[in-house]
């Protein structure tokens, strides 16, 4: 085996074949050109039978405090044709844009910025602890997103799997009012308290508690005696009958006030804060898809 400190030449060709004969690299304008048309190993990857590439690169065969364990460092632009296979933990600390086709079947993590212009179709769980931006449809068979008030020009529907009929689906439209409204409903009998929830202290705003009552039976002349503490509607019968009866407490949440009517092209011209709210854009939020869209 030959062994040189230097070599100074424009061009090493390791095959019969030149496959830089038609660049202008074979013109000599670019010196230190290399050519190898068959398998080059670099570094101490571990080959077993056929070689798995044209280029197989592994770590340096380490020199204590001289060698660093990285296979592959890259400064600049690096640009990919065709398919790409990552196997293993993949780091990213730049911006990274993809244009096309996106498939990851295992965890992800992402902490900066995740623009997507395309179709990107995701099997497992997501974590994201940046901004997403999307500018496609996007499918997830698992996804943790905030709960969604709607966001339509006509009704606000959710269409769901039928519960008792095979092939069938079943459509509600959301109920629409000008305020944030929480209620709770239920039966009082032999009773004259109703006990509220004890998490609508700190949720709802007890200033504007209204209770609606239905008689069963038989005539009771039912009041509203009041609501104390916050925390039971005390009810009475006028006529010293037993209370029996249907109940429908509703409640405005806390928060800032709702503005129903406000001059605007989108949901960003509320003169309000729309911290409050979070919307999902037109044709608005998929039930059955459980984060995706429809």
């Amino acid at each position: 085996m030959s062994r040189f400190t230097t070599i100074h030449c424009p061009k090493i060709l390791c095959s019969p074949l030149d496959t830089s004969i038609a660049t202008v690299s074979n013109l000599g304008l670019v010196p230190g050109t290399l050519v190898n048309s068959g398998v080059s190993f670099f570094g101490g990857t571990l080959q077993l039978g056929v070689a798995r590439a044209a280029v197989n690169i592994g770590p340096p065969v380490s020199i204590p405090g001289i060698t660093l364990p990285f296979s592959l460092w890259v400064d600049g632009v690096s640009v990919f044709v065709g398919v790409t296979f990552f196997g293993g933990a993949r780091f990213s600390f730049a911006f990274v844009q993809n244009n096309g086709f996106h498939q990851n079947n295992g965890a992800t993590q992402a902490n900066g910025a995740d623009m997507t212009n395309g179709v990107k179709i995701d099997n497992a769980a997501q974590l994201k602890n940046g901004l997403s931006i999307k500018n496609a449809a996007s499918k997830s068979t698992l996804m943790i997103s905030p709960l969604h008030t709607g966001y339509s020009v006509k009704n606000k529907p959710f269409d769901i799997e039928h519960p008792n009929k095979k092939d069938w689906r079943l459509r509600h439209v959301c109920v629409e009012g000008p305020e944030s409204a929480v209620y709770i409903r239920g039966r009082l009998t032999g009773s004259n308290v109703i006990q509220l929830p004890e998490y609508w202290d700190g949720l709802v705003d007890l200033d504007t508690v209204t209770v609606s009552l239905t008689q069963i039976g038989y005539s009771q002349d039912l009041i509203v005696e009041g609501v104390k503490w916050g925390k039971q509607v005390h009810i009475k019968s006028g006529n010293g009958t037993t209370v029996d009866c249907y109940y429908s407490i509703w409640a405005n949440r806390i928060g800032s006030p709702l503005h129903v009517e406000y001059e605007g092209k989108t949901p960003a011209d509320y003169p309000g804060d729309n911290n409050d709210f979070s919307f999902s854009p037109p044709p608005g939020y998929h039930y059955d898809d459980k984060g995706g869209k429809s």
